[in-house]
C-alpha cells in the first residue's frame, strides 16, 4: 500500500503495537490477522448470498403482488440509496462507535431483517406489501452498511502494507455468496416457497454473530480531524469515486433486468435462471485476489488497471444484449461468456479503487489510523452506494421502455466515459510530474551556473 508517491507502505503510528519484543509481537499480530480475515470472510460471505437471493425469484413474486418492474427496480434500488446515507455517517462516527460494535450489531440486524423479508408474502398485495418491502430493504441496508464499513476499516488496520490483497482475495467469499445466493434461492424457492430461502439465510448469518463476538479484535484509536468533503473534494479522488459509481451501477443494472431477460428469451425456470449468475460472480471471485496481488506488488498498475477494466466492462455491457445495431443473435451461451469476461473485467477495475484512496489521502496530509479509514470506508461504501442505486432503479425503467439490449447498451456508456476520464486525469497528472521534475533539474543548473563565478 503506497502513502506516497514514491510507492513506500505507511508505518503503523506509535503506539498501535503492544509492548514487547518483535518476535512476540509479530506472533500476537499473526494471530489477530487471522480472526479479522475470519470475520470478514464471513460478513462477506452472509452479506452476499442475502443481497442476491432476491435476483431469480424476487421480481416475479413482486409481479404477483402487483409491483411493475420500475417498483422492483425502486425495491433493489433503495437498498444502496439508504446505504449510501448510513456508510457516510457511520464512517464518520466509526472511532466514537467503536469498530468491533459496529460489525457485530450490524451483522445481528442484517440477519433479523432476512427473516423478516421471508414472511412478506402473508402481506396483502399493493401498496402494504411495497411498503414493507421497502421497509425491511431499507433496515437490511442500514445494517449492512454498519458492518462493511467497520470490517474495511479493520481490514485496513489489521494489514497495512497489503490491503489490495487482502481485499481481493477476501472477494472470493463476496463472489461465493454470489454464486450460491442465486442457486441456492432458486433451489429453495422451488422446492419449499418463498419463505424457507429467506429464513433459511437469515438464520445462517444470525449464527456467525456469536463467533465474530467472541474473536474479533477491539481496535481503539482517536478522533481525527478531516472529513469527507475534504477527502471527495480531490480531483483524484472524486474520479475514483465516479469509476466506482460506475461499476456498481452495473452490477446493480443486472439485479432486477437479467433473471427476467433470461425468462422471456430463453424460458429457463427459475431454478437455472440462477445458474446464469454463476459466470459474473465465479470470474469476479477468482480474478479478484490476482488482481489484488498484483496492486499491492507492482502499485503503478492500479491505474491502468482501473482505466482498461472499465473499458472492458463497457464492451461487455454493449454485447450483453447485445446492442441491436450489431446485428448479433443473442444466445444463452454468448451471454454466459460475456459475463464471464465482465466479471473479471470487474475485477480489474474494482480492487485497486481503496488502496488508490487510501494512497491518495495519506499523500494529501490524512493521518494514519482508523479515523481516516473509516473515512475511506465509508466513502467507498457510500460511492458504491450511489451506482448500486441508480443501477437498478434507472435499468427498471430502461427495461420497461426501450428493451433490455437497449438498456444495457446505456449501462455501458457510463462505465465508457468514466474509464476514459480516469485515463485522461491519469494522462494529465504524468504531465504535471514529468514537468515539475524538468523545473527542478533546470533550476538546479541554474543554480550551480550562479555559483560557478564564486568558485572561479
Amino acid at each position: 500500500m503506497d502513502a506516497s508517491g514514491d510507492c513506500e507502505g505507511p508505518r503503523l503510528p506509535g503506539g498501535d503495537g503492544p509492548p514487547g519484543g518483535t518476535r512476540e509481537t509479530s506472533r500476537q499480530l499473526s494471530r489477530e490477522q487471522l480472526f479479522v480475515l475470519i470475520s470478514a470472510a464471513s460478513i462477506n460471505l452472509g452479506s452476499m448470498m442475502c443481497y442476491s437471493i432476491l435476483g431469480p425469484f424476487f421480481p416475479k413474486e413482486a409481479e404477483k403482488k402487483g409491483a411493475s418492474n420500475t417498483v422492483t427496480g425502486m425495491i433493489f434500488g433503495c437498498y444502496a440509496l439508504f446505504d449510501l446515507l448510513a456508510s457516510l455517517v457511520f464512517g464518520k462516527y466509526l472511532v466514537h462507535i467503536g469498530a468491533k460494535f459496529m460489525f457485530v450489531a450490524g451483522m445481528f440486524v442484517s440477519g433479523g431483517v432476512t427473516v423478516l423479508f421471508g414472511v412478506l408474502d402473508q402481506v396483502p398485495e399493493g401498496p402494504v406489501f411495497t411498503a414493507m418491502c421497502f421497509l425491511v430493504r431499507i433496515a437490511d441496508a442500514v445494517s449492512f452498511a454498519a458492518a462493511i464499513t467497520a470490517s474495511f476499516s479493520i481490514l485496513a488496520k489489521a494489514f497495512p502494507n497489503s490491503v489490495a490483497t487482502v481485499l481481493g482475495s477476501l472477494e472470493i467469499f463476496s463472489g461465493l455468496g454470489l454464486v450460491l445466493g442465486p442457486p441456492l434461492g432458486g433451489f429453495l424457492y422451488q422446492s419449499f416457497g418463498y419463505e424457507v430461502p429467506f429464513i433459511f439465510l437469515g438464520c445462517i448469518v444470525l449464527l456467525m454473530v456469536p463467533l465474530n463476538m467472541y474473536i474479533l479484535p477491539n481496535y481503539d484509536s482517536d478522533p481525527g480531524e478531516h472529513s469527507f468533503w475534504k477527502l471527495i473534494t480531490l480531483p483524484k479522488i472524486a474520479l475514483i469515486a465516479f469509476v466506482i459509481n460506475s461499476l456498481s451501477s452495473c452490477f446493480g443494472f443486472l439485479d432486477p433486468t437479467l433473471s427476467l431477460f433470461v425468462l422471456e428469451k430463453f424460458n429457463l425456470p427459475a431454478g437455472y435462471v440462477g445458474l446464469v449468475f454463476l459466470g459474473l460472480a465465479l470470474s469476479y471471485s477468482i480474478s479478484s485476489p490476482l488482481f489484488g496481488l498484483l496492486s499491492d506488488k507492482i502499485p503503478h498498475l492500479r491505474k491502468w488497471f482501473l482505466v482498461l477494466g472499465n473499458i472492458i466492462t463497457a464492451g461487455c455491457y454493449m454485447l450483453l444484449g447485445p446492442i441491436p445495431v450489431l446485428h448479433i443473435q443473442s444466445q444463452l451461451w454468448l451471454l454466459v461468456l460475456i459475463l464471464v469476461l465482465n466479471g473479471v473485467s470487474a475485477g480489474m477495475s474494482i480492487i485497486p479503487t481503496f488502496p488508490e484512496i487510501l494512497s491518495c489521502a495519506y499523500e494529501n496530509g490524512f493521518e494514519e489510523g482508523l479515523s481516516t479509514l473509516g473515512l475511506v470506508s465509508g466513502l467507498f461504501s457510500a460511492m458504491w452506494s450511489v451506482g448500486a442505486f441508480i443501477g437498478p432503479t434507472l435499468g427498471g425503467f430502461l427495461y420497461e421502455k426501450i428493451g433490455f439490449e437497449w438498456a444495457a447498451a446505456v449501462q455501458g456508456l457510463w462505465a465508457l466515459t468514466s474509464g476514459l476520464a480516469m485515463g485522461l486525469f491519469y494522462l494529465w497528472e504524468h504531465a504535471q510530474r514529468r514537468r515539475s521534475k524538468l523545473q527542478n533539474i533546470l533550476g538546479t543548473e541554474e543554480e550551480q551556473t550562479a555559483l560557478l563565478p564564486d568558485e572561479i
